[in-house]
């Protein structure tokens, strides 16, 4: 028996509950993924015990010589993955990540440009309610009601008109291989630094699926989960001049003691993403996207963009007479896992919006392939299509109950 489900079985039978959750339904947020057994592993070690304040070889705790050979061992690979100068592989999020790379050049009421998040954006990229929006004056670039993509003449507008100090590329909900290079030249017209936020693509980018932002950004920030398939935290990339500045921010800036175990687990993620297997997982999430995108088309939903070219979809429910979270209601009680979502230009609120996302990295991390993927957008559109009908619903999931147990999860099964 396991020493946790004896010293708190109600905690236990809570964890044993989402394990089954996970096997038995098809998890469909973009921004999900399932780990490595090893991943796992690293994140569950002694590592947790230790306080590692400060950085390898300049701690202000003793008895760090092991955990410097770990945290250093991380920072290595991050950089060889990405061929970057300097990585930060402290900070426990995507959203510290950004917080250690603003505080390190943008002074409380700096201006900073990047993408509406109701646009696809994300909350750190200048929402009202959120730090970067409360510290900063945060100007939104949008994408274009024609075809939903990035708008390049906007952005370069707007960069003149406000003279940002910084610019960010990079969004949570945008389904499309953004232009890096386009996004550096305009920050270099106006004087301005350029950061961008990958952590949705982060995978890919690593794959050499999709365009690296490394080679033209000042700062590149990350998680370390998603397409990454590692544990959920962050990571920041920089070229060498800016290691001391971006390395204070983040110690003693804004976070205390590392989490070690964590951070081994990041190197964890970081060798299996260097070798061959992983490039084809990469290249197999976006086939897979592709596959289930043509296939909610053809069922007869809208997909912002009218595709993807990444791991991840927006599609307009509102033509089927449903909101974004009947959608994700509906969905979940069939087994399937989604998350409700804004669309560009949409209409309604965003806790009860037009859309739902849904992305293809941890069906891919199953296995499924292309012909799953058809099998998998058929149930969504059944769903979709009887929200209200229970006995569709409970037949749908147990159709997807049996078809998951072709397709183990890593570190469950």
């Amino acid at each position: 028996m396991s020493l946790l489900a004896s010293a708190d079985p109600t905690l236990w039978a809570a964890i044993q509950q989402e394990a089954n959750r996970q096997r038995d339904g098809l998890e469909l947020i973009a921004s999900e993924n399932y780990t490595s057994a090893a991943v796992l592993e690293a994140a569950g070690t002694v590592l947790t015990n230790k306080y590692a304040e400060g950085y390898p070889g300049k701690r202000y705790y003793g008895g760090c010589e092991f955990v410097d050979v770990i945290e250093s061992l991380a920072r290595q690979r991050a950089c060889a993955l990405y061929g970057a100068e300097h990585a930060n592989v402290q900070p426990h999020s995507g959203s510290s990540a950004n917080m250690a790379v603003y505080l390190s050049i943008l002074q409380p009421g700096d201006t900073f440009l990047a993408q509406n998040l109701a646009h696809g954006g994300h909350l750190t990229h200048g929402m009202s309610l959120n730090f970067s929006g409360q510290l900063y004056k945060a100007v939104h670039y949008g994408v274009r009601e024609s075809d939903q993509r990035i708008d390049f003449d906007q952005v370069a507008s707007l960069a003149r008109e406000h003279k940002p100090k910084l610019i960010v590329a990079g969004a949570s909900a945008y389904p499309r291989e953004i232009d890096h290079a386009k996004f550096a030249q305009i920050a270099r017209d106006v004087g301005a630094l350029f950061m961008v936020d990958m952590a949705h693509y982060s995978g890919l980018v690593a794959a050499g699926i999709h365009n690296s932002p490394v080679p033209v950004a000042d700062f590149v920030t990350s998680t370390s989960h998603k397409t990454l398939r590692g544990p959920r935290a962050g990571f920041i990339l920089t070229k060498e001049a800016n290691a001391k500045l971006v390395d204070k921010s983040v110690f003693p800036g804004m976070q205390g003691g590392p989490l070690e175990h964590i951070i081994a687990a990041k190197a964890v993620c970081f060798l299996e993403a260097m070798q061959p297997a992983f490039k084809e997982y990469a290249r197999q999430i976006v086939a897979n996207a592709r596959t289930l995108a043509e296939t909610l088309i053809a069922g007869g939903l809208s997909l912002a963009t009218g595709g993807t070219d990444n791991h991840l979809m927006l599609a307009d429910v509102t033509p089927l007479g449903l909101s974004g979270a009947i959608a994700e209601k509906a969905l979940d009680h069939a087994g399937i896992t989604v998350n409700k979502n804004m669309i560009p230009f949409d209409k309604r609120k965003a806790l009860d919006p037009s859309g739902i996302r849904l992305g293809t990295p941890a069906l891919t991390t199953r296995g499924m392939k292309e012909a799953e993927m058809k099998k998998v957008g058929a149930w969504i559109l059944r769903v979709l299509k009887n929200t209200s009908d229970e006995a569709v619903l409970k037949t749908v999931r147990g159709e997807i109950a049996e078809f998951c147990r072709s397709f183990p999860v890593p570190g469950i099964e």
